[in-house]
């Protein structure tokens, strides 16, 4: 049988990259084919959208939009949406788009081959968008290795509910996988070559599990576990929540060296008014407090951050708050975006009363700021020695090789191609606004 061509369109975190290299994964094991990067050629289209931008579900309708045309010349072409804006939306999806064939959402994409199958032996369009919780991870395929990084999803939703935000909608409340099956994948993949893993959850410090012996496990205790992984070297997670940063978790900094040196820590703003209205659960004091703690168990630990500019009420006083935390922090990057709306969450209902002109400029004054104490950060590593994990060719020369320090900087220097997927040790010689660059030393 002629391989049939399968596009697959990625937005928003990396949950959601995990979740469409799984969707990849189970369509493959279920017919032959190939990645294509055009949807022009393409007999499947697969659209794994995300909700957190602003007027996500108009964009994802502009792109069904555009797909119907290619749909009207080739009827065979097969059309799934997944992901938060397939959960949010639903059978809307059809109403709107009746050319899509399926909609599936991140809880339910181990079913996307079936979907598939009930769309071609009814004729009609698929929908499922239910919250079966750990029956995902017990339906997806075996991990799979490509180059020395892997991502490892251990939970999933969030049970926290601020008030701006749609993934506990889309997404349902936080579940934990086991620990067991954790841990078997984990041992697969440094099996297989991987050197590092990258463990994910939309609050990932929130999971929880249950020992042998029937004792409760928290994240910190899961870190202890993946640590011992024969083979592993390198240990990442994202995201985290400043609710769970327990002081176990801060203290497993000093145990396993293996944990990074770097840690992405959402705040979103620091004005304590303004985190009450977010509800997110904790005070500017008690975020620096972590911090602190971080710093002396891992004093050169790089902290990076989410902000949200021009929340609903926020004043120029509450605006300067947030410009002194990132002042006394010192963060080493930030995502920060401007407050829009969310239909269906509590923010929603508040008057959006800052206006567009002063979002803009506070957001350039906030990303100005993060960008500069980033900068001062790589300019300190210039000369400095660095162990990296070398992940392929660079992306503007491929003569040269990529790299990623300990403190998730990416290194581009020349060296010879078998580096890839091992570690080496360079010399920082320059600093660039999104890279460094590095002298290779040869074992001698």
């Amino acid at each position: 049988m002629k391989p049939q061509k399968l596009y697959i369109r990625t937005f928003g975190c990396q949950m959601n990259e995990y979740d469409s290299d799984k969707v990849a994964d189970l369509l493959r094991e279920s017919r032959p084919l190939e990645s294509t990067t055009s949807p022009d050629d393409a007999d499947l289209i697969v659209l794994n959208t995300c909700s957190v931008r602003e007027k996500a579900s108009e964009k994802v309708f502009s792109d069904l939009g555009r797909l119907r045309e290619l749909k009207l010349l080739r009827p065979g072409l097969r059309i799934a949406v997944g992901g938060c804006v397939a959960s949010q939306e639903g059978a809307q999806i059809l109403k709107r788009a009746p050319w899509v064939d399926v909609v599936f959402g991140p809880q339910t994409l181990h079913r996307v081959v079936d979907l598939l199958e009930r769309r071609e032996t009814s004729g009609t369009a698929q929908v499922d968008v239910s919250f079966p919780e750990i029956e995902k991870f017990d339906h997806l395929p075996p991990p799979r290795k490509e180059g020395p990084t892997a991502f490892v999803s251990i939970m999933e939703g969030c049970s926290k509910y601020c008030s701006f935000c749609v993934v506990p909608y889309t997404r349902g409340e936080e579940f934990s996988r086991p620990l067991g099956d954790i841990l078997a994948e984990v041992a697969s993949l440094a099996e297989s070559g991987v050197l590092e893993i990258t463990l994910l959850g939309q609050n990932v410090n929130a999971w929880q599990g249950i020992l042998d012996d029937g004792s409760p496990a928290d994240f910190a205790d899961l870190i202890d576990w993946v640590a011992e992984t024969p083979g592993l070297q390198r240990l990442r997670y994202t995201t985290s929540h400043p609710l769970e940063f327990s002081q176990r978790l801060i203290d497993a900094y000093r145990r396993h060296p293996m944990l990074v040196s770097q840690v992405h820590l959402p705040v979103q703003s620091g004005s304590d008014r303004i985190l009450a209205a977010m509800k997110r659960g904790y005070t500017t004091l008690e975020y620096k407090s972590i911090i602190r703690r971080l710093r002396e168990a891992r004093p050169d630990i790089s902290i990076s951050s989410d902000f949200i500019v021009g929340f609903p009420g926020e004043t120029e006083a509450d605006f300067a708050a947030t410009m002194k935390l990132i002042d006394d922090v010192r963060f080493d990057g930030s995502f920060s975006f401007l407050y829009s709306p969310r239909p269906g969450t509590p923010a929603a209902g508040l008057a959006d009363d800052v206006g567009h002109e002063t979002k803009l400029a506070r957001l350039q004054q906030l990303q100005a700021a993060t960008d500069a104490a980033a900068a001062q950060v790589s300019a300190a590593m210039v000369g400095t020695h660095q162990r990296v994990l070398v992940t392929g060719a660079a992306r503007k020369d491929s003569q040269e090789l990529a790299a990623r320090t300990d403190n998730n900087r990416v290194v581009n220097f020349p060296g010879p191609a078998d580096l890839i997927g091992r570690f080496a040790e360079v010399t920082i010689t320059e600093a660039f606004p999104h890279s460094l660059r590095g002298r290779w030393h040869a074992p001698s």
